[in-house]
């Protein structure tokens, strides 16, 4: 199968679905991560500091084995200024692979750029388009998703859950990666924070480590 990761920025598709792409590259799948934002420092744009990040990226992807890997090279903290920015160079990544399941982030995580990457991968992953994907998951990223309040249409309510427990170490070790953006235990970007979240979802769902997800779509035809 062809599995499409669509994250808004560097570091969360390790932090949400690291695990999980481990083990599709495992089962033979054909993964794409599709970095939507560059990250900007302080509100501030370096270009270096992009360029060390993006490096980052390809080690963190080596560690987890997927095969490709494509920046759409859009400005941080500005993405929900006009959606339709994201929804052009999103559908062609989208058209031009064609993947069976997308994993895309949760609709309600508490970043401005997040929100805009979810309508504009629900626009262009709608039923109506030229292709139609199997199945749609919405993943939670630690240190945004968590940060949501307590209104029940932003809650996180996973009803799918991916075992890792064989891909723990490797997820880790990717996060590893990205030092700029790794912070020190209680912060749920730590190493430490991300082994914990991955048991207390394992926990749910009777594993020693898991992934959570939002099924958004699943077509049997």
């Amino acid at each position: 199968m062809k599995i499409l990761i669509i994250a808004p920025h560097m570091d969360d598709e390790v932090l949400g679905v690291g695990g999980t792409i481990a083990r599709h590259v495992d089962l033979g799948d054909e993964v794409k991560v599709c970095i939507v934002a560059n990250r900007a420092y302080d509100h501030k744009y370096d270009n270096k500091k992009i360029e060390e990040e993006k490096k980052s990226t390809k080690k963190a992807q080596k560690i987890l084995g997927y095969q490709h890997l494509k920046f759409l090279d859009l400005p941080d903290e500005q993405l929900d200024n006009k959606i339709i920015d994201i929804i052009v160079p999103l559908e062609k990544v989208y058209l031009e692979f064609k993947p069976d399941i997308v994993y895309i982030n949760h609709h309600s995580d508490v970043n401005q750029d997040h929100q805009a990457v979810f309508k504009a991968g629900m626009i262009v992953c709608r039923t109506i388009s030229s292709h139609k994907i199997k199945k749609m998951y919405s993943y939670e990223v630690p240190s945004s998703t968590d940060q949501s309040p307590p209104i029940l249409h932003w809650s996180f309510i996973p009803n799918f859950y991916v075992n890792i427990e064989s891909y723990l170490e490797k997820k880790l070790q990717a996060l590893r990666c990205y030092d700029r953006e790794s912070r020190i235990f209680p912060n749920p970007r730590s190493p430490e924070g991300i082994r914990n979240y991955s048991i207390k979802r394992g926990m749910e769902a009777g594993l020693n480590a898991a992934e959570a997800f939002i099924v958004i779509k699943e077509i049997w035809s």
